[in-house]
């Protein structure tokens, strides 16, 4: 069955997974986890070190068995779905031979699969011509994920799972690598990627998945997540000098730039209403958090809950 013909690429329900290492007491990477990603979904698993993606993204790759709950990839078990090419990853590191050339080290995996896209292609996409003959060895971090990401859509699937892709390469080859991320999109594959990187979930993202302590804390578009924090912030620029805000009912922090002033509220009305009657303010604005205000704002909630 094709993807398009499912509800769901990838289903996972009610999933906890406990290390239980012999020294120390049993560590919950996982806390009852539920998460369904519909075909074609370009979806970021966000947090911080810690959080559980990663051990998220080993459960859906079939690496690893949850203690407790079920994961379904098209249908079917992860490692079933890994065997037949519908799931493939790009993870941060390990897998490469240093001693061989990226030709050879492309052309060894691409005879492992039944059927594979065409080298040509597969090259073009992952922009590996510059480096082809070079040994694995002797390419820097980015370029090494560059022949990552190549061995991953080798085999054509339906899935592709990203587990920090991007660590490594300079701010340059993270927009390159973007861009071809938006191809893969183009085509009609499932992207799940993890990263702490607020700014690459927030551009390429339709849907973030929020994590936090082993737990799913927030699941929606960037404008959703947003939307789940009451604060706004009020810029405001004080050619006089800066008030006195402190006091004020509302306000939750400042920060200074210049002349222009930042202020974090909870009654974004309120302040605008006093600054603009009680101060020399002028060109002010009131605009919705960040994502990450909203990132530290959810997760700082969790953790008081």
């Amino acid at each position: 069955m094709s993807a398009t013909q499912l509800a769901h690429a990838i289903e996972v329900r009610g999933i906890s997974k406990t290390f239980k290492p012999r020294s120390n007491q049993p560590v919950h990477a996982l806390k009852n986890v539920s998460l369904s990603v519909r075909p074609g979904e370009i979806i970021a698993l966000l947090g911080t070190n810690g959080a559980g993606k990663t051990t998220l993204v080993d459960l859906i790759l079939g690496l690893t068995s949850p203690t407790a709950g079920t994961v379904r990839v098209m249908g079917r078990s992860p490692k079933q779905a890994v065997y037949d090419q519908n799931i493939s990853a790009l993870m941060q590191t390990g897998g490469l031979l240093h001693e061989l050339t990226v030709k050879d080290t492309v052309e060894m995996i691409a005879a492992a699969f039944p059927e594979h896209l065409p080298l040509e292609e597969v090259i073009e996409q992952a922009n590996l011509e510059p480096i082809y003959k070079r040994r694995v060895g002797k390419c820097s971090g980015g370029e090494q994920q560059r022949l990552r990401f190549a061995l991953a859509i080798l085999g054509n699937p339906d899935i592709l799972i990203l587990d920090e892709p991007t660590a490594g390469m300079d701010a340059g080859a993270r927009h390159r690598f973007w861009d071809s991320m938006k191809h893969q999109a183009q085509l009609g594959r499932t992207i799940i990627f993890a990263t702490h990187y607020l700014e690459e979930a927030d551009n390429f993202a339709q849907r973030i998945v929020l994590m936090h302590e082993g737990e799913i804390v927030a699941d929606g578009t960037t404008d959703e997540l947003r939307n789940m924090s009451a604060n706004r912030v009020v810029s405001a620029e004080f050619p006089g000098g800066f008030p006195e805000l402190s006091s004020l009912r509302g306000v939750i922090k400042s920060e200074a730039n210049g002349r222009r002033l930042r202020i974090t509220t909870n009654d974004s009305d309120a302040l605008a209403r006093y600054l603009l009657t009680e101060t020399d303010a002028r060109d002010l604005d009131i605009t919705s958090h960040s994502l990450e205000d909203t990132f530290l704002a959810l997760t700082n909630e969790n953790q008081e809950a």
